[in-house]
């Protein structure tokens, strides 16, 4: 994962999700950020689906305090069968 070097934080940091439209992938994605990161401001979160509807995108724009706590992020959202891709 490339990103902010450790020196870097605190600091804002985009996470996204991508998935299927027919998916619960925001709420899953939304609870595994939020049980790293804690609440989420909605306005900070951005949506966006596919041209032909199969496919959404999530912006989580996150405040991350370290390294391993976005390691930590990236490896659940990975190891989620409905997250197809986390960047």
């Amino acid at each position: 994962m490339s990103g902010p070097a450790e020196k870097d934080f605190p600091s804002d940091f985009p996470i996204k999700v991508m998935g299927r439209c027919a998916s619960d992938v925001r709420a899953l994605a939304t609870e595994i950020i939020e049980r790293h990161m804690g609440a989420l401001d909605e306005a900070r979160v951005r949506t966006r689906t596919s041209s032909d509807g199969n496919f959404i995108a999530v912006t989580y724009c996150v405040y991350a305090h370290s390294r391993a706590q976005l390691d930590a992020v990236y490896r659940e959202l990975s190891a989620c069968k409905s997250v197809l891709m986390a960047l």
